[in-house]
């Protein structure tokens, strides 16, 4: 299968280019640089050149290909604006992407975050959240696993992904502990992250690009729930700062969903793909952060 990625010289899409090379697929890569050119093609995929913004470049290229994985985001969480701006790049990207290959049986492999729910643990049959700082990101995940004649689905990567102590919600700590001295939690710490290695993540977007059931959504989880206190723990010891509460104002616009208890479950997905992480959890590969 010729597949197109956006977002493929990332933590995770890196980990899918490879991932997908490795089982027989080609890959074409949205780029904006010549060193994310480079990386491409090393790894042996095309590089095509554009940013999500760049939406002709991105018909073109659904248009070619034979399944589309979306992983890119701006990821700018400076402020609000920041937040929206970047959300409604993405929603004008998806909904190009969805119109090349609307009535073609050709897959989109979409992402989004796992929900929270209050007091339990998050299902893959639990809607993801429209309200909230990346809200609109739910909006517009649900909307495209809604078209009719669109063989799309979503695979909803937990707030951390990390590889060799780095990404994700977990890699945000390890930044903000870098460069004010302090590796801090909000509340008491008690909150509980899903996490998850980009490896065992890539896994599971292939096997939704082959195999998927239109408007399904799957959960990229291995570890559950990690205590953010016992990560912030980890961050101080391998960066040898002070380990603390901290307001959740601290984190910005993120400091609300930085709160929450939000464990997640992937028994469904493991049942129904077969896949299997077998990577490094979340507190082990912290431990390979560079002090």
């Amino acid at each position: 299968m010729r597949v197109f990625i956006t977002g493929g010289t990332g933590l995770v899409g890196s980990a899918v280019t490879a991932e997908l090379l490795s089982h027989g697929h080609s890959v074409l890569a949205l780029v904006r640089s010549d060193k994310s050119a480079n990386a491409v093609q090393q790894a042996g995929a095309e590089p095509v050149r554009g940013s999500l913004s760049d939406l002709d470049v991105i018909r073109t290229a659904s248009k070619q290909a034979d399944g589309v994985i979306h992983l890119a985001f701006s990821n700018d969480f400076s402020s609000a604006e920041a937040l929206a701006s970047a959300v409604a790049e993405e929603t004008a990207a998806l909904k190009a992407i969805a119109q090349q290959l609307t009535n073609t049986n050709r897959p989109l492999v979409t992402v989004s975050g796992t929900p929270w729910v209050p007091d339990r643990t998050a299902t893959e049959s639990d809607p993801v959240p429209t309200e909230g700082p990346v809200g609109g990101r739910g909006k517009t995940v649900t909307e495209i696993l809604g078209l009719a004649n669109l063989r799309a689905s979503a695979v909803r990567l937990p707030r951390t992904v990390h590889n060799q102590g780095q990404g994700g919600f977990a890699g945000l700590l390890t930044n903000i502990a870098r460069s004010n001295g302090v590796s801090g939690y909000p509340g008491d710490g008690e909150q509980r992250w899903p996490a998850v290695h980009a490896l065992d993540a890539a896994v599971l977007f292939r096997l939704a690009l082959e195999r998927a059931e239109p408007g399904t959504a799957w959960h990229a989880v291995d570890d559950e729930g990690d205590k953010v206190k016992d990560i912030a723990a980890v961050i101080g010891r391998r960066l040898g700062v002070e380990v603390k509460s901290v307001p959740a104002e601290s984190f910005g616009p993120l400091g609300q969903i930085f709160g929450l208890d939000q464990p997640a479950s992937s028994q469904h997905t493991r049942q129904a793909l077969g896949w299997e992480p077998t990577h490094p959890k979340l507190l082990k590969d912290l431990e390979l952060i560079q002090p």
